[in-house]
């Protein structure tokens, strides 16, 4: 640390102001082997002190955490100090970035903790959860380790709540890379990032990935590491909703967010957990001023009875809820199929999307020309339907009518994609909207 504020009365837990690659953060490590990780009263008003300073001073917080949580020798004073750290933790929300590093264990008042940060780094080895393996025991009979109930790999891929894994000594260097795309707090722009990557590079590749039948499958992130400088993209929550890519890169420079749908999961299709993990990032992005890239390649919300009995609509309003409030630059791209209630919640310019372009091969539509003449042609003999769905292709599932009624701005050569996306940030690097003054908004959960 560049300079220690203060430790904890154990000396377990220190906060002090550290250079994190070229950024300066308030780094908060807790990290107690002593009573098999649990920390006192005073350790967690060390981390309100740490988290306090950063308020004050607008720096990025850095968690580096490793605990059992409350000591139970204290009783209920311990469980004081940590509601209190969560309530200035949650003071520092949409302030200052707020990141978490997991290298042990992260029980109880530790794991709320991380349940509150914008970013969660685990290493492999790690586990967290708020209930361990001896209550779950007793209460559900059900007999568990702590690796099976809350290791690394089932918070990458299961909870959603790590979002990205890798080695101890790693976490550290996948926290200053992250914070490398994000400014130290809401007031100031997201940095701008030198690149060598010509901004007026041609991206023939990008349309040639795409399959020559409309159901086939590719991997959207090779056409992201096409566009986006140096073909770098830092991919937040890979193992959770694949459906959905997330992830921070640069474009020109400009640090953005890009969400993509996945047709190699899913189809690419929008279920709970992508709603969950694409409104949770859009939020993220507009709460610190980073553009919004959306690149669309969706047949709609992924059906069924148990997605619609668990929330489905609840939850897909999520993403619709976080595009619609989002006020930074947003420009998306459809790629190839963009149908129904997924066209509408992938920042259609019905959500307020500022620039919304399309490759030749889009498909804007409410849905496929299958499932239309199912449909509106039920009862139909073959030959009937088969002119319909080739009737109903040619007039709808092109992005041309799309863009005849206003609903694209532009359909471009995919060879152009990255210089217009440059030429996009730039048009709106000045944007700025009022916001209309309101105690907050109350998103669906």
């Amino acid at each position: 640390m560049d300079l220690q504020l203060r430790a904890g009365a154990s000396g377990h837990v220190t906060a002090g102001i550290a250079t994190l690659g070229e950024r300066t953060a308030m780094l908060i490590s807790a990290d107690s082997p002593h009573r098999r990780g649990a920390l006192a009263p005073a350790d967690s008003e060390t981390i309100v002190a740490g988290l306090q300073t950063a308020l004050a001073k607008r720096l990025p917080v850095v968690l580096m955490l490793s605990s059992s949580g409350a000591d139970a020798h204290y009783g209920v004073a311990a469980l004081h100090g940590w509601g209190e750290a969560a309530r200035v933790l949650v003071r520092c929300s949409g302030v200052v970035p707020v990141l978490a590093g997991v290298t042990g264990q992260a029980i109880s008042g530790i794991a709320l903790l991380i349940g509150l940060s914008d970013v969660v780094v685990m290493s492999d080895d790690a586990y967290a959860f708020v209930s361990g393996p001896v209550p779950v025991r007793e209460m559900t009979g059900v007999a568990i380790g702590p690796d099976e109930l809350g290791g690394a790999p089932i918070h990458a891929s299961a909870s959603g709540t790590a979002s990205a894994v890798t080695s101890t000594e790693g976490v550290l260097d996948m926290l200053t890379e992250i914070l490398s795309y994000l400014p130290p707090h809401c007031d100031e722009l997201p940095p701008r990032i030198e690149t060598d990557d010509p901004r007026e590079r041609l991206t023939p590749a990008a349309g040639e990935m795409l399959p020559s039948v409309p159901t086939g499958a590719y991997d959207v992130r090779d056409i992201i590491a096409e566009l986006v400088d140096e073909g770098c993209l830092t991919e937040l929550r890979a193992g959770w909703a694949p459906n959905l890519v997330t992830g921070f890169a640069t474009l020109g420079g400009y640090s953005v967010g890009v969400l993509a749908n996945q047709p190699m999961s899913i189809a690419g299709t929008l279920d709970i957990a992508a709603s969950q993990k694409g409104a949770r990032f859009v939020n993220f992005c507009d709460a610190f001023g980073l553009p919004l890239v959306t690149l669309v390649d969706t047949p709609g919300f992924y059906p069924g009875k148990d997605l619609e009995w668990r929330g489905m609509i609840r939850h897909g309003a999520q993403l619709a809820f976080a595009y619609a409030r989002a006020t930074v630059p947003r420009v998306a791209v459809v790629l190839r199929k963009s149908y129904g209630g997924a066209y509408i919640v992938m920042d259609s310019k019905t959500m307020g999307n500022d620039v919304y372009l399309a490759w030749p091969s889009a498909e804007l539509a409410v849905m496929g020309a299958s499932q239309a003449a199912q449909i509106l042609r039920r009862g139909a003999d073959e030959d009937e339907i088969a002119d319909y769905v080739t009737d109903y292709e040619d007039t709808y599932l092109n992005p041309y009518v799309a863009a005849e009624r206003g609903y694209v701005d532009s359909v471009i050569d995919p060879a152009d994609t990255r210089r217009k996306l440059i030429d996009t940030l730039d048009m709106l690097s000045t944007k700025r909207e009022r916001l209309r003054q309101r105690r907050h908004d109350n998103t669906p959960l």
